[in-house]
């Protein structure tokens, strides 16, 4: 699997943070880091867990934000990470823009529409 980097920023309420996120297409939601989303003034509206891939499960609040990336913006679901977690950019995130990852020139692409 290659590693793809994608430079962004996050908005609340007027305050902005330049955020590089990990593109993760094993992650459902996006993560911001702790200092991210207190910097926006973020709370949690709920909790979920998480299975990480090594079987543990960690819990962490859930929160909104607006995204912009170079192809758009959004609002989206986002993990309020804690200090030692880093920026994911998860596949919900990319569903509302529209997006995919081409894992071959490891780079975000438009989804194509499938007709039946």
């Amino acid at each position: 699997m290659g590693i793809t980097y994608i430079d962004g920023k996050v908005r609340n309420d007027g305050t902005e943070e330049q955020v590089r996120f990990l593109v993760d297409s094993g992650a459902g939601y996006t993560l911001l880091p702790e200092r991210v989303w207190k910097s926006l003034g973020l709370k949690p509206t709920r909790e979920m867990d998480f299975i990480l891939a090594d079987g543990t499960t960690v819990s962490r609040g859930i929160s909104e934000c607006w995204i912009e990336l170079p192809q758009g913006r959004g609002h989206t679901p986002v993990i309020l990470g804690e200090p030692r977690d880093g920026a994911l950019l998860g596949v919900v995130t990319l569903e509302i823009f529209g997006l995919i990852l081409n894992p071959f020139e490891r780079s975000l692409q438009p989804m194509r529409a499938r007709l039946s």
